[in-house]
């Protein structure tokens, strides 16, 4: 098997529905704080068989390497915004600051997880359940990349309606 086209995955679609993920910090009204959730990506392998179908973070073909940790990065300055794609459709979108493994060795790493670590038992008994380290998105990097002793770096594409990696229309 190899990674799927990159995609948001369907049970995060589901999820955030149910307002299980909290992709930014916020308040309601008379309410206290929310703190945001811990979003982290981790790489993989091409014989990974993560797809859009994916539910949740997993150690299976995850790549090794000097300087990187088995799940991943957190993802720092999540920004979610609004407006409306070259269709004129009204898109919400989500973006992430760029994430670097500093002075890594990563070999053969063809995709990404975006995950939920914040969520790291499943959560079961409600309407709307979801799995440990649910999954949010698989990136697809299209050829195996690799460093060494370098930096290792996803660059987020631009944070707009037509770009951003996490796009809901």
């Amino acid at each position: 098997m190899a990674i799927g086209t990159s995609a948001i995955c369907g049970t995060f679609k589901r999820e955030a529905l149910a307002g299980i993920h909290f992709l930014t910090a916020h308040t309601r009204t008379g309410s206290s704080a929310i703190s945001a959730d811990a979003l982290k990506i981790a790489l993989y392998t091409n014989s990974s068989a993560f797809d859009a179908d994916t539910t949740g973070y997993s150690t299976s073909e995850e790549i090794s390497g000097t300087n990187y940790t088995a799940g991943g990065n957190t993802l720092a300055s999540a920004t979610i915004g609004l407006g409306d794609n070259s269709s004129s459709v009204p898109t919400a979108f989500v973006d992430f600051a760029d994430t670097t493994w500093s002075t890594a060795t990563i070999t053969d790493a063809r995709g990404a997880l975006i995950y939920n670590s914040t969520l790291s038992t499943a959560g079961t008994g409600s309407t709307t359940n979801h799995a440990a380290d649910p999954s949010i998105a698989i990136i697809n990097f299209g050829g195996d990349k690799s460093s060494s002793a370098g930096d290792f770096t996803v660059q987020f594409p631009t944070n707009d309606a037509n770009t951003s990696i996490i796009r809901v229309a």
